[in-house]
C-alpha cells in the first residue's frame, strides 16, 4: 500500500482531528485522570513513519491492538507494511510508564517480541533475521489527548521514528 505525500497528509489531518474533537465530544462524560490506571484495549493506527537514511523507502502504515492492564503490564500485535512494501506482522508484550516526570498526560512504553516480514533482498535491514523473524524492543514516548486518545512516537532502533493514534475503549 503506497501512499503519495498528499494522501498521508490527509490521514495524518483526520486522525489528528479525530483526536483533537475528542474532549468535546466526551465533555458530558465523567472521564477517568488521564493518568488513571486503565484495564481494556487500545488501538493503534500508524500513518506516517520517518526514516533517517535516504535510502528508498515505501509508505509505512500499521494498525495494532493492544491488551493493557490496570498493573501496566500489556501485550499486542500489529500488521504492517514494512519499508520496502512486504507485510508484516508483530507480536509482543512490555509495559508502560505514566505520568513519566509527574507531567499527567506523558508516558513512556517499552515492548519486546518478533517481528515477521523482512524477507528475501532485505533480510539484512533488521539485525538478528532468520527467515525472516527476528527480535524487537521498542520504546516509545506518549502523550495523553484525552483518557481514552493518545499521540505517540516509537523508536525504531538507529532506522527512524513511528507516529501514532491510540484509541483506548
Amino acid at each position: 500500500m503506497e501512499l503519495d505525500n498528499w494522501s498521508r497528509g490527509l490521514a495524518l489531518a483526520v486522525l489528528l482531528g479525530t483526536a483533537a474533537a475528542a474532549p468535546a465530544s466526551h465533555a458530558q462524560e465523567a472521564q477517568p485522570a488521564l493518568g488513571a490506571p486503565f484495564d481494556g484495549w487500545e488501538l493503534t493506527v500508524s500513518p506516517y513513519t520517518y526514516h533517517f537514511s535516504r535510502e528508498e523507502h515505501t509508505s509505512v502504515f500499521l494498525a495494532g491492538l493492544e491488551r493493557q492492564y490496570a498493573s501496566n503490564w500489556l501485550w499486542g500485535g500489529a500488521l504492517f507494511s514494512n519499508s520496502f512494501g512486504q507485510p508484516s506482522g508483530t507480536v509482543y508484550f512490555g509495559y508502560q510508564w505514566d505520568k513519566l516526570f509527574g507531567v499527567e498526560p506523558l508516558y513512556f512504553k517499552l515492548v519486546g517480541g518478533i517481528m515477521y516480514g523482512y524477507v528475501d533482498e532485505y533480510e539484512d535491514k533488521v539485525p538478528l533475521n532468520h527467515n525472516g523473524f527476528s527480535p524487537i524492543i521498542l520504546p516509545g514516548l506518549g502523550w495523553r489527548l484525552t483518557p481514552k486518545d493518545a499521540l505517540q512516537v516509537i523508536v525504531l532502533g538507529g532506522n527512524g521514528f513511528m507516529f501514532s493514534y491510540n484509541r483506548r475503549f
